[in-house]
């Protein structure tokens, strides 16, 4: 993720700024220049003008009505929604403040998965271009009483979300049920379009056969093994090859995982390098614990690079949580193994592979 600027005053916004704290402009994200933007009401009360290219008026994503998009829709066109919203199936009920709030919740991920995604110019079909495997959300609560509870997941481009993660204790809950080191919003989507982007990469790429060789052969029944993996939990030594201990259970839980976190990686390396991060500690003498970002995450030529400049960063970067009295920022090992399967998916997500 970059830093952004207002056009306005020159003040620094967060990605999910709607307006400027400083000078009080609106402010909207202009996906194809990824950069945040000042924006002004035209006449007809319906278009604003970018400060940041003023001679193309746009329309704000019908969603920013509900206070959940701050995304102009794509220029030229008259669009309802921006290139994140038009893939959304079903919303929340909004008469349910509760539902409502989570879902801003929802979108402020979401959004920032769509960040990463277009960087990359990856397939993003939508259920009208493809009804049968279009990137779709479903957004959904629990039943009320009877019926049963709603799971995250995905299935042929449909990745449903549970309302329910966005309740901080609940999430919190289930990560200790599930003996989970890390579990977040973005987490979820992050993960859960890594199986949609198997579908349509992998599978769907004729690059079955180069998966399997780095993460195994997923034609094994996956439920069985979902079922064993509950069961028996994650096999020894199980970091050596694996980033977390749920990418054991299957090939595509597997590849999923370290999709994820293949975007946590490139995205937070994004940021340190756009806040100038250096790390050099004083007691280093071998320069194994220094990193200086020099190069775009996105558009590193390998994955050796990204892992090395991430881990100084992130053992910095854990060591300030714990000073703070926080869980490790990324809990997690990336083994010489790991990386190679990292390594597979940045030469996918770069056509390399």
């Amino acid at each position: 993720m970059k830093l952004f600027e207002c056009q306005s005053c020159g003040n620094v916004l967060y990605f999910e700024n709607t307006t400027c704290n400083k000078c009080g402009h609106r402010v909207a994200y202009m996906p194809e220049r990824t950069a945040m933007t000042a924006i002004e009401p035209m006449a007809d009360d319906v278009r604003w003008v970018p400060l940041a290219d003023i001679d193309q008026p746009r329309f704000l994503c019908e969603n920013a009505q509900y206070d959940v998009c701050n995304w102009l829709v794509p220029p030229g066109t008259s669009d309802a929604y921006c290139l994140a919203c038009r893939h959304n199936r079903i919303i929340p009920n909004l008469s349910d403040p509760a539902q409502h709030a989570a879902w801003k919740l929802m979108e402020m991920a979401k959004h920032r998965l769509f960040y990463s995604l277009l960087q990359w110019k990856l397939p993003l079909k939508t259920t009208v271009e493809d009804p049968a495997h279009g990137l779709s959300f479903e957004f959904l609560a629990d039943p009320l009483q009877f019926g049963p509870k709603v799971l995250t997941g995905h299935d042929e481009g449909k990745i449903v979300i549970s309302l329910v993660e966005a309740n901080d204790a609940e999430r919190e809950k289930r990560r200790l049920a599930m003996g989970e080191p890390y579990r977040t919003l973005l987490g979820h989507f992050r993960h859960e379009v890594g199986h949609y982007y198997w579908d349509v990469l992998v599978r769907n790429g004729n690059r079955l056969d180069a998966c399997r060789a780095v993460f195994g052969d997923d034609s094994q029944n996956y439920e069985e093994a979902l079922q064993r993996h509950y069961q028996q939990g994650a096999p020894a030594n199980w970091q050596d090859n694996f980033v977390s201990a749920y990418a054991t259970t299957h090939p595509w839980e597997d590849f999923a995982e370290t999709w994820a976190h293949y975007l946590h990686i490139v995205d937070t390396l994004e940021m340190v390098a756009a806040s100038g991060m250096t790390v050099r500690p004083k007691i280093d003498k071998t320069g194994e614990y220094s990193a200086r970002i020099d190069f775009n995450a996105y558009r590193a030529d390998a994955i050796e690079p990204i892992v090395e400049e991430w881990l100084p960063y992130v053992f910095a970067m854990n060591n300030v949580n714990r000073a703070m009295g926080l869980a490790d920022l990324y809990p997690f090992v990336i083994a010489p193994a790991v990386a190679a399967k990292l390594g597979f998916i940045h030469g996918l997500v770069h056509g390399k592979v």
